[in-house]
C-alpha cells in the first residue's frame, strides 16, 4: 500500500500542476479540461474491478479437525476460494486444510451453501481443488501471464465474513516469477482469511491465486508467517489452469525432484556443481555424480545456482527433463524421469565423540575423546586418544570433514579408519551402523578452566537481561562464570510456554548443567506474553546470530529447548532454519505438522520427552514414530508417573549427556 500511497502522491501532485497551469491560462482551458478526482476514480476503478471478479469468490468453512499453526487457529475460522469451472470446481488454498477437516462447507455469492469434497491437492503450488455439486456458476476471466508488469494494480479478495461483498486489499505486483518461478509477489496485505481468494488486476481479470509460500521452507505451512506484512503471493491463474485437468481426474501433484544436493556458494553467482546425489533416486538411476556441472536443463542455460531452482520450480513428480552436464573434459545428457517422494535419509553412524579444538589449535586429524558403547568405533577397537587421519582413501584433516566422508556413505558400508595411536599407524575396519536412539548414563564432559588472567575484553558472564538491538523484544541469558572463548560453548535457545516464561525456574534447573557441560542458555521472550507468533521466528535467528558474534559458541551443539505449547514454535523455528539448529528437546507436546524431509548435510535431531500420565504421551509417541520415519535421529523419554510437567532433574541431565553427544560422528 505504500507503493500505491506514493502512486496516488504522485498522480495527485500532477494534477495540482495542472491546475496551475490552467489558472495562468485562463478560464477557457480550464472548462474545456475539467479537474479530475483521481482518488475517487482508482476507488471507482477498483470496485468496478472486485464486482466483475466478486460472484466467483466464495466462502469456505472447514469443520472438525482443529489444528494450530503457532498462534493461527485453522480449522475454524472462514476463509476464501475461486470458482474455476461452472460445473462447481472451486480452487483454493491448501494451508486451509492443513487441519484435514472432517467436512468442508462452501457459501457462494448468492448465499446459497453446498457440502464440497477435496478432489485433489497440487502439493507443488500449494492449491486445493474442491467440487460441489452445483451448475451454471460464474466463472472469472483469467488475466494473461504474458500481460503482468511490476507496478500494476493488484487487488487481493476475500469473502470471509457475513457481508454480501468481499473485503479487498490493495496494492501492486511487486515482483514476477518468484518462489522459483511459481509465484508473483505483491504488496496487497494477505493474511489467512483471503488465502485461496483471486489477485485481481485492475480490469476485473484474475491475476492468481493467493497462497503462503516460502523459499526457505516448503509444506502447506510455509510462508504464514509474511501475513499482513506486505510480501504475499498469488499463483497464476493461468498455471493452475494449465493443470486443472488432472486435478479434476483425482491426481495429486508432486513437485518433481532429481535427487541431488548442489555445492552451496552464492546462488546467484557460483555454478551448479553437484555435491551429493541421493541414494536410489532418478538422478542416481541416470548417471549423476558429484562433481558434475549442470550445463543445462531442457535446453535452458545454467549459469548459476539459482537457474536450476528456476528451471525445476514448476516441473511435477513423472515429467522428464533432459539435463546436461560437464564431467571433466566431457559433455553428458541424460534423460532423468523426476520423481515426488525420496528415499528418506538414513544417518550413518561410527560412534566416536571427537575431541573439540580451541581456539588457535591446528593439529591435522580427528582425535578421539570418547568412544560410544556398541558403536561400530568400539567393535573396531578404536580408543580414546586414536588421531584419525584418513578415511578409506581420502585425508581427514578435521571433524567436519570426517562427518561429511562418513555421511556420504551407506549403513551396512565398511570403512577403513586409518588413525595414529601414540605414533603408531593402525588401519582398523569398522561396519557403519544407524544412529542410536538412546542416550549413554554416563558420559563425561569437557573440563574448561577460567581464563588466567580475565581477558579485558570478556562479554557478560553470569545471568543478564538485554535487549536485542534492532528489534522490539527482549531476552535473558546465563553465561558461565568460567566462560573461556578458546572453548566453544554449546547453546541452548528456551522457548517458554504461553503465559509462563518461567525465567526463574529454568535458570535454576539449568544453571548447574551450564557450568558442567559448558553450555550458554539463551531465553527469548515473546512479544505477547501469551504464546509466540510465527512472524517471530526473525527475532529467535537474529538472537542466535547476536551470541555466536559475542561469545565462541559451537555449531553443532545449537539446540532449541521447550516444553508444553513452546515446542509448535520449536518445531517450526527448526524446520525453518535448518543450517543454524542441531537438535530440538521438546518435553510433553507433540509434533501436529509432516516433519520435512531429513538432509544428510543438515543433521537434525531430537529429544522427546513426556510424562506417562499426560493426556498427550500417546501423540508424542506418535511423533517419535514419524520422525523415526523420516529417518530423523529421535531419543523418547517417559517420565513414569507424571501428567503436563516439566522434565525431572534426570531427564534434564539426559537432555545435557544428548546435547555434548551432538557432535558425534
Amino acid at each position: 500500500m505504500m507503493r500505491a500511497a506514493r502512486m496516488l502522491e504522485f498522480r495527485t501532485g500532477r494534477v495540482a500542476l495542472w491546475l496551475l497551469v490552467c489558472l495562468v491560462t485562463g478560464p477557457a482551458v480550464a472548462q474545456d479540461r475539467p479537474v479530475v478526482d483521481l482518488e475517487t476514480r482508482e476507488e471507482q476503478a477498483f470496485k468496478e474491478a472486485s464486482a466483475v471478479v466478486a460472484p466467483a469468490v466464495v466462502r469456505i468453512q472447514t469443520v472438525g479437525g482443529l489444528d494450530r499453526v503457532g498462534r493461527v487457529l485453522t480449522g475454524t475460522a472462514a476463509t476464501t476460494g475461486v470458482v474455476v469451472s461452472p460445473d462447481g470446481y472451486v480452487i483454493s488454498s491448501a494451508f486451509n486444510f492443513v487441519s484435514r477437516p472432517a467436512s468442508v462447507l462452501v457459501t457462494l455469492s448468492d448465499g446459497r451453501r453446498f457440502p464440497a469434497k477435496i478432489v485433489a491437492n497440487d502439493r507443488a503450488k500449494m492449491v486445493t481443488l474442491l467440487k460441489i455439486e452445483a451448475a451454471g456458476l460464474a466463472v472469472p476471466k483469467m488475466a494473461p501471464r504474458d500481460g503482468f508488469r511490476v507496478g500494476q494494480w493488484a487487488i487481493a479478495m476475500g469473502r470471509t465474513y457475513e457481508s454480501p461483498l468481499p473485503n479487498l486489499s490493495v496494492g501492486i505486483i511487486s515482483a514476477l516469477n518468484r518462489i522459483w518461478g511459481r509465484a508473483v509477489q505483491t504488496d496487497a496485505k494477505i493474511s489467512p482469511a483471503n488465502y485461496g481468494g483471486p489477485l485481481v488486476d485492475i480490469q476485473g481479470r484474475v491475476i492468481g491465486v493467493l497462497v503462503p509460500l516460502s523459499q526457505r521452507q516448503a509444506g502447506r505451512t510455509a510462508g504464514v508467517e509474511w501475513y499482513d506484512s506486505g510480501i504475499g503471493f498469488a499463483i497464476p491463474m493461468a498455471d493452475i489452469l494449465a493443470t486443472l485437468p488432472r486435478l479434476k481426474g483425482g491426481e495429486d501433484l508432486l513437485p518433481g525432484l532429481m535427487g541431488i544436493t548442489l555445492k552451496a556458494g552464492d546462488v546467484y553467482a557460483s555454478a551448479a556443481v553437484i555435491d551429493r546425489v541421493r541414494f536410489n533416486s532418478p538422478a542416481e538411476k541416470a548417471g549423476l555424480q558429484p562433481g558434475d556441472v549442470i550445463a543445462s536443463v531442457d535446453g535452458q542455460a545454467i549459469k548459476r545456482l539459482v537457474q536450476v531452482r528456476h528451471a525445476l520450480g514448476n516441473k511435477y513428480a513423472g515429467e522428464t527433463i533432459t539435463v546436461l552436464v560437464k564431467r571433466g573434459e566431457k559433455s553428458v545428457e541424460q534423460k532423468i524421469a523426476l520423481t515426488g517422494k525420496l528415499e528418506p535419509y538414513t544417518p550413518t553412524f561410527l560412534g566416536l565423540l571427537p575431541v573439540r579444538k580451541k581456539q588457535g589449535e591446528t593439529t591435522e586429524g580427528v582425535t578421539v575423546r570418547g568412544i560410544l558403547p556398541e558403536s561400530p568405533a568400539s567393535k573396531a577397537m578404536i580408543l580414546p586418544g586414536d588421531r584419525v587421519v584418513q578415511l578409506d582413501d581420502k585425508a581427514v584433516a578435521d571433524a567436519a570433514g570426517l562427518f561429511d566422508a562418513i555421511s556420504r556413505r551407506r549403513v551396512g558400508d565398511e570403512v577403513k579408519v586409518h588413525v595414529d595411536r601414540e605414533g603408531a599407524k593402525r588401519t582398523l575396519t569398522a561396519k557403519l551402523a544407524v544412529v542410536p536412539s538412546a542416550v549413554p548414563v554416563v558420559l563425561e564432559s569437557d573440563v574448561i578452566v577460567a581464563p588466567n588472567p580475565k581477558p579485558a575484553d570478556l562479554p557478560k558472564t553470569g545471568r543478564f537481561n538485554q535487549d536485542l538491538e534492532g528489534h522490539d523484544h527482549s531476552f535473558w541469558a546465563y553465561v558461565p562464570e568460567s566462560y573461556n572463548p578458546a572453548h566453544g560453548y554449546g547453546l541452548v535457545v528456551w522457548i517458554h510456554p504461553g503465559s509462563d516464561t518461567m525465567e526463574a525456574d529454568i535458570h535454576d534447573l539449568w544453571k548447574p548443567i551450564c557450568d558442567e557441560r559448558g553450555l550458554i542458555l539463551v531465553g527469548p521472550r515473546a512479544k505477547n506474553i501469551a504464546g509466540w507468533s510465527l512472524n517471530e521466528a526473525g527475532f529467535i535467528e537474529a538472537l542466535v546470530q547476536e551470541m555466536q558474534q559475542k561469545y565462541r559458541i559451537d555449531s553443532q551443539r545449537i539446540v532449541l529447548h521447550s516444553y508444553s505449547d513452546g515446542c509448535r514454535f520449536s518445531f517450526h523455528l527448526a524446520f525453518k532454519y535448518r543450517s543454524l539448529f542441531r537438535g530440538v528437546a521438546a518435553s510433553s507436546e507433540p509434533l501436529k505438522v509432516a516433519p520435512p524431509e531429513n538432509r544428510p548435510d543438515l543433521r537434525l535431531q531430537f529429544f522427546l520427552s513426556c510424562g506417562d500420565k499426560d493426556n498427550l504421551h500417546r501423540l508424542v509417541q506418535r511423533t517419535r514414530v514419524r520422525l523415526a520415519a523420516m529417518k530423523f535421529p529421535v531419543v523418547l523419554t517417559t517420565v513414569p508417573g507424571e501428567g503436563h510437567s516439566y522434565p525431572p532433574i534426570p531427564v534434564l541431565e539426559a537432555i545435557a549427556r544428548w546435547i555434548d553427544m551432538l557432535d558425534r560422528i
